[in-house]
């Protein structure tokens, strides 16, 4: 039997969680492929779309990254002309994101086969299932999980 489909490697949430998170991400990477874009980069090309120009921080907390993964996963799509930074015109130690025209573009381009992809996934598992799997998500995405503080031992 293979040791991921054992019953006590299922009952690990995060493991489970990562192995879904690799083959859906793997799956959404693959509909995105034509565009040269992976599918963390048209999230990020999303968020900063719906946002009109967010600070970085913002972008940061919205999609639970840190701000140095946040700019490793800028660096390329600045570099390819998508996306430009500013200083905020109130506070110049804060950055500021929008997606240039060629930005657009590409994210048009990209939500179409996101689309797609969507809509194999929901034929797939069920549109209702896909919802309820979205909003199982998001809650734990919205949960506070920090560890609590050790007891000092003695």
């Amino acid at each position: 039997m293979d040791q991921a489909k054992q019953p006590g490697f299922s009952r690990c949430n995060n493991a489970t969680l990562r192995r879904a998170a690799r083959s859906l991400g793997r799956f959404y990477d693959d509909a995105l492929a034509p565009t040269g874009l992976k599918s963390t980069q048209f999230g990020l090309l999303f968020q900063i779309h719906i946002s009109s120009e967010p600070a970085m921080g913002t972008i940061a907390e919205a999609l639970i990254m840190d701000l140095s993964a946040l700019g490793h996963t800028l660096k390329p799509l600045i570099r390819d002309g998508y996306v430009e930074t500013f200083a905020d015109k109130d506070d110049r130690r804060v950055k500021r994101v929008r997606l240039t025209p060629r930005g657009e573009a590409k994210l048009d381009e990209a939500i179409r086969l996101w689309g797609v992809a969507q809509q194999q996934f929901e034929d797939k598992v069920g549109a209702e299932q896909a919802a309820k799997l979205r909003a199982a998500l998001d809650a734990v995405a919205d949960l506070d999980l920090e560890m609590p503080a050790a007891a000092p031992s003695n």
